[in-house]
């Protein structure tokens, strides 16, 4: 999941952008970019694979100048896009994940559309939307007949001379907030990038909402859609814990989270509660609170060289970062019965080679891991989130309990199946752990405290609310481990 913010303001706003952007470095590890408006419109772009936003863009934001502006924290495309157009100039952020994204750019390039930004995983995804965007009677019209083409999620902004247009995916996977000061407005993914710089929350825009933001404020071009599905992954791993999505904050629904947990952890002992740092922490305050058992911090997060371990696009690196960031406290490990929170379980192997080994190799004497929510069953779809279902852990645990891959896995969605507790019993042992029982949805969903129908549970249920571009929402059904799954959403 990438991050952008938009900044339109009475003087100049590149200070405010720099600081803005840069408070959403913990949604994407690849490039960073600013671009701005003032008497000309000036974009950078840089590789922040080897270091921070702030130490990339230090020099170049103080010799940039304008009064509008917007940048972006990519997981994968360069950007901003720049792009002279039937409709002007115009640079322009996204976040998302475009599923057709190949499709598309095909059938542009059949056309004589020519492509010309570099991107590792073939055509950039900004690029394309831009693209697709001019092919409109208008911006506006560009946007939502975009919205039309496309499988999967895109909320942008783009910068022209008329100001800021912000808006949101037509499902609302990811969230936009618009915030106002004394000199001007901002729009963030983010929210927790306004109080430091003095913005105060004016308003979430809506999923298919297109706002444009100048001079005089935010106007709404395009109404909402019906349809919304927030990410749930927001606030239970990807979501910073000062933002508030929909008004619910990250923390606090992390900490009724943990709460939750320990609601069902009656019939075990334990000496110590922890949390997998950084996102795993307020689950188990929640779980310590709830429990009354000591939080305390077996594994210390060396904080300032690494970032998160999840979101780097190479193994590798995912694994390297994994190993050199959490330094484990003997003192604290050693002889105890922990509880360890984390936020969820993707893979498997970071939380077993690179956070169990070294707890059990300084001397724990039990370690009870819980996942803060269900087993992962479905890549995203809407989010550079999971990227296959062959390296999912509970997958690879159904594949090696029927000896191949399945198509109906319906029995291991259900809690209460023989199956599914098995799926646990083997990600356990493979684990190496002394137990392991993860969140329920109904929990899940409970402690973020929006209805069940506006959250997106496509990674643990495999329904979605879009079985093909274009196509209304698709009401999920009531009983998914009694069904099999939509082969368009799987």
């Amino acid at each position: 999941m990438s991050g952008i913010f938009g900044v339109v303001s009475k003087k100049d706003c590149v200070q405010t952008l720099f600081y803005g952007t840069d408070y959403h470095s913990h949604l994407g590890t690849e490039y960073g970019g600013m671009a701005v408006l003032g008497e000309k419109l000036e974009r950078h772009i840089r590789n922040i694979s080897q270091s921070q936003f702030k130490s990339k863009f230090y020099e170049d934001y103080k010799h940039m100048e304008g009064n509008k502006g917007i940048g972006v924290i990519s997981d994968s495309d360069e950007q901003p896009i720049y792009l002279n157009s039937k409709f002007g100039t115009f640079c322009l952020v996204t976040m998302g994940l475009i599923e057709n994204k190949d499709e598309l750019a095909r059938r542009l390039m059949d056309e004589g559309t020519s492509f010309s930004e570099v991107a590792k995983g073939g055509t950039n995804a900004a690029e394309l939307i831009a693209k697709l965007i001019i092919r409109g009677d208008s911006l506006i019209d560009g946007i939502e007949k975009m919205f039309d083409e496309i499988e999967g999620s895109c909320s942008l902004l783009l910068l022209n001379k008329d100001g800021i247009y912000a808006a949101r995916d037509r499902y609302g996977y990811t969230p936009l907030v618009i915030g106002k000061r004394d000199d001007g407005w901002a729009v963030t993914s983010e929210v927790s990038a306004f109080p430091n710089l003095g913005y105060k929350t004016l308003n979430y825009v809506k999923p298919g909402e297109i706002v444009l933001i100048n001079d005089n404020g935010p106007v709404t071009k395009r109404k909402n859609g019906a349809t919304h599905q927030i990410c749930t992954f927001l606030w239970i791993y990807t979501g910073f814990p000062a933002s508030s999505y929909e008004g619910i904050n990250v923390e606090t629904a992390r900490e009724r989270s943990g709460r939750a947990l320990a609601k069902r952890d009656k019939d075990i002992k334990v000496d110590v509660v922890s949390g997998v740092p950084d996102s795993g922490v307020a689950h188990a305050i929640g779980y310590a609170m709830e429990s009354g058992k000591p939080y305390r911090r077996p594994l210390v997060k060396y904080t300032p060289g690494y970032g998160r371990s999840y979101t780097p696009p190479s193994q590798e690196t995912r694994d390297r970062i994994a190993m050199m960031k959490l330094i484990p406290v003997k003192d604290i490990i050693d002889g105890n019965r922990i509880v360890i929170c984390e936020d969820s379980i993707v893979r498997g192997t970071q939380l077993k080679n690179f956070t169990i080994n070294k707890l059990w190799e300084c001397g724990a004497k039990e370690i009870h891991v819980r996942p803060a929510c269900p087993p992962l069953m479905f890549p995203c779809k809407f989010c550079l989130s999971t990227r296959s279902i062959n390296e999912l852990a509970a997958r690879k645990a159904i594949k090696a309990i029927e000896g191949r891959d399945i198509g109906d896995i319906s029995e291991y969605l259900d809690t209460g199946s023989a199956k599914y507790k098995k799926m646990v019993d083997w990600i356990m042992r493979d684990l190496d752990v002394t137990t392991l029982r993860y969140q329920t949805i109904d929990d899940m969903v409970k402690a973020i405290g929006l209805p069940k129908e506006k959250l997106c549970l496509y990674c643990w249920t495999g329904e979605c609310p879009q079985a093909k571009k274009g196509a209304k929402a698709v009401k999920a059904p009531k009983a998914v481990a009694k069904k099999k799954l939509s082969p368009a959403c799987i």
